[in-house]
């Protein structure tokens, strides 16, 4: 009998693809197989609810998966399941199977009742108390993701994840490294610890140790050549962390740290609880930790009574920074965070001319920091074909340290989840070009 197929669809930020990349090993194991959207049994859209309009790109899916495939059986997962619930059934009455983050441990089980009974209507959307453990590793292109927790307590102005993900909730230390080790032994070389605020790990209670210290011991397994750590506030990055910085090896010299605004009057009204100077100590204490570390960021452009001052302070604090790269958007309202409530919205016209100033600049700052790595030697993990090769090319593409798309030619072969060091020789807009010098020997 042919395996059932399946397909899913990922919206979001990383968590998401690895929850994605989590449940299609556990529907495999039960025996499915990936398939395409058009002859898949079951389709997942695993949804993000974070920015503009997610609700009616959440719809154009379903409508589109419908008309190409109206047999199959749709099921919701992640943010938007949890924002909108069971009020979803009676927009997209096709939907079989809802579950927000806290759930997703129940969906496998969940989808074998439904291809027993498809005319099932089932859902996972209360919040737990404790982090949910669900096993497995996942390892692509010698690279795996690993939760260390779910969640945040900061209830930011403009952010709706407390709402969607629900309260901070920390994964307990010996599941970590256990996952971690699982990991290596499958052949990792690197390692990213995800989280919605991974620097507060342990802080809502009963885990022992801090995120330094478990950054140190996730470091000190043999065989790991890369750790990283994705999403951090900087009112988190205490010593210790900027330290890991300066004293473990193999944490890459790469930050992703939120601004979100340049201006005091702002942070404040979106509830950040830092200020520009200091955001600007933090920055300062990284690169005394890491002379080389390339920070990226977050920035909101246009929230409720931003004035041009304001803007022009982020723009500052922008050029201050020397952002490598940065992820910007025009603010708009995600009930039922308290800025959707806030008077004095920003006109869009208004809005979306800052945000192009904005990018022009990071356009600039991004441009000059990569040109400034040509000549530089690197080391690249390889994790598959280049996406824009040429038939009968062998040109591979990669990550750097720093996070940077490496393409480089290669000999005949499978490189995939190796490291090559390289030299750089040209930048691209938003990528590097290199000639791979020799296999690293930790292959």
């Amino acid at each position: 009998m042919a395996a059932i197929p399946y397909h899913i669809m990922t919206f979001g930020c990383q968590m998401n693809v690895n929850d994605s990349r989590w449940l299609a090993q556990s529907l495999e194991g039960r025996g499915l197989r990936q398939g395409n959207l058009e002859d898949a049994r079951v389709v997942i859209l695993n949804t993000c609810a974070v920015r503009e309009k997610p609700e009616a790109k959440v719809a154009a899916a379903i409508a589109r998966i419908v008309a190409i495939n109206p047999e199959a059986i749709i099921c919701v997962l992640g943010c938007v399941a949890q924002s909108l619930g069971k009020k979803l059934y009676d927009c997209a009455p096709e939907v079989r199977l809802l579950a927000g983050g806290d759930g997703l441990v129940h969906v496998p089980g969940a989808i074998a009742e439904l291809l027993a009974d498809p005319d099932l209507r089932l859902a996972f959307l209360e919040f737990t108390g404790d982090y949910a453990e669900r096993g497995g590793c996942s390892v692509v292109g010698g690279s795996a993701y690993v939760n260390i927790m779910q969640g945040c307590d900061n209830f930011c102005a403009y952010c709706i994840v407390p709402y969607t993900r629900g309260r901070q909730k920390s994964r307990k230390r010996v599941n970590i490294l256990a996952e971690c080790a699982r990991c290596v032994e499958a052949g990792a070389l690197e390692i990213t610890l995800l989280g919605q605020n991974v620097n507060a790990w342990g802080r809502d209670g009963g885990i022992s140790g801090n995120f330094a210290s478990l950054l140190a011991e996730v470091s000190a397994m043999p065989g790991l050549a890369r750790l990283r750590f994705v999403a951090v506030h900087p009112r988190d990055m205490d010593e210790g962390s900027i330290a890991a910085f300066a004293e473990l090896p193999n944490v890459c010299p790469r930050l992703h740290l939120p601004l979100q605004s340049g201006s005091d009057r702002i942070l404040a009204a979106m509830h950040r609880r830092y200020d520009s100077a200091g955001f600007l100590r933090l920055v300062e204490s990284l690169r005394k930790a890491r002379p080389d570390i390339a920070l990226s960021t977050d920035l909101i452009v246009g929230f409720p009574g931003e004035t041009e001052q304001d803007f022009n302070d982020t723009l500052a604090m922008v050029r201050e920074c020397g952002f490598m790269s940065s992820y910007s958007f025009c603010y708009s309202d995600r009930p039922p965070a308290r800025a959707s409530l806030m008077p004095d919205k920003i006109a869009g016209e208004i809005q979306l001319e800052r945000l192009t100033r904005l990018q022009e600049l990071q356009e600039n700052l991004g441009s000059r920091w990569l040109m400034d790595r040509v000549g530089q030697d690197t080391t690249v993990l390889l994790e598959g074909p280049s996406p824009r090769s040429r038939p009968g090319e062998n040109s591979w593409q990669g990550r750097d340290p720093y996070g940077v798309a490496v393409n480089l030619a290669m000999p005949a072969g499978n490189h995939a989840g190796k490291i090559t060091q390289a030299r750089i020789i040209s930048a691209k807009k938003h990528s590097l070009l290199a000639e791979a010098l020799v296999l690293a020997c930790n292959n």
